[in-house]
């Protein structure tokens, strides 16, 4: 027990909040308003496991960086506190748990799911290579959405085009926090050979592109209300939602990047709930008028 304590705090269990709201809204927009049970325990499971075995693994893969990072040195890996061979244990049996339970989901998803599985793992060794690594972090998020749509809806048919456009905003999103987050190592990266954004294109470009990922974002949600032909509710929303955008960058205005983690573990985290609120609250309004 005492291990899994350590793995759950290396791997920040608790921020799973960041990707769950955007599957639940692919999930929400299926069913055209709460999905049965099992559909919706399957997702849960489904996505804290995806996530839980990502997070694991890219701790794995990068122990070596951590442990040459003031930032980073203190985490389980490096410090000692929990065994290599744990952790590994532990990504492994959540990557099966994923796969299990997409195959239980629907076979389609079963299949699915182990290219995704590529994709959640690979992007721990994207920083090595080049400084597109922060997009690769927004695509393992972003396919969520879809994901959860299949899981519903069981195939292709309907509205396949809403949860994509759903995770092109998440992909950008996270990205472009990812961005910001990376302004904290620039030195380590340039240092180690690390290809971040930051480390290449220095701060002021990390910035701008960072809202440029922000516009891209709003502007890919905003289409998903009008296809949804949404109301008053998802707009102001969304509207909400560029707000904390706005916020974050206001934050962080003149190198404040102690207040880095402030933006990224809870301000941030906002967005999801927000965005998931006002899906949730405009489709239930939609059965009411129905």
């Amino acid at each position: 027990m005492s291990s899994l304590q350590t793995t759950l705090r290396m791997i920040k269990f608790e921020h799973s909040i960041f990707a769950l709201p955007f599957a639940l809204s692919g999930a929400w927009i299926a069913a055209q308003g709460m999905p049965n049970l099992a559909d919706l325990s399957g997702i849960l499971i489904a996505a804290v496991a995806a996530r839980s075995a990502a997070m694991a693994f890219n701790r794995v893969v990068d122990r070596d960086i951590d442990a040459t990072n003031p930032r980073t040195q203190e985490r389980a890996l490096v410090s000692g506190q929990l065994s290599l061979r744990y952790a590994v244990l532990f990504t492994a049996l959540c990557s099966f748990l994923f796969v299990a339970t997409a195959a239980w989901l629907s076979p389609l998803c079963g299949w699915l799911s182990l290219p995704v599985l590529g994709v959640l793992l690979g992007y721990s060794r994207l920083k090595r290579y080049g400084w597109f690594c922060h997009f690769g972090l927004g695509l393992a998020l972003g396919i969520a959405p879809a994901g959860a749509w299949l899981a519903v809806a069981k195939d292709f048919d309907g509205a396949w085009g809403i949860p994509l456009w759903i995770g092109a905003g998440v992909l950008t999103w996270v990205a472009g926090f990812d961005l910001l987050y990376a302004l904290q190592d620039v030195d380590h990266d340039r240092k180690e050979g690390l290809h971040s954004f930051p480390a290449r294109f220095g701060s002021s470009a990390t910035r701008f592109a960072s809202m440029l990922c922000y516009v891209v974002a709003f502007l890919a949600w905003l289409q998903v209300g009008r296809q949804l032909e949404a109301g008053i509710a998802y707009f102001s929303g969304l509207g909400l939602v560029l707000a904390i955008f706005l916020f974050q960058h206001w934050l962080l205005r003149g190198d404040r990047l102690h207040r880095v983690p402030v933006v990224f573990f809870r301000i941030n985290a906002w967005v999801g709930v927000v965005f998931f609120s006002a899906l949730w609250l405009d489709l239930a309004s939609l059965n009411l008028d129905a």
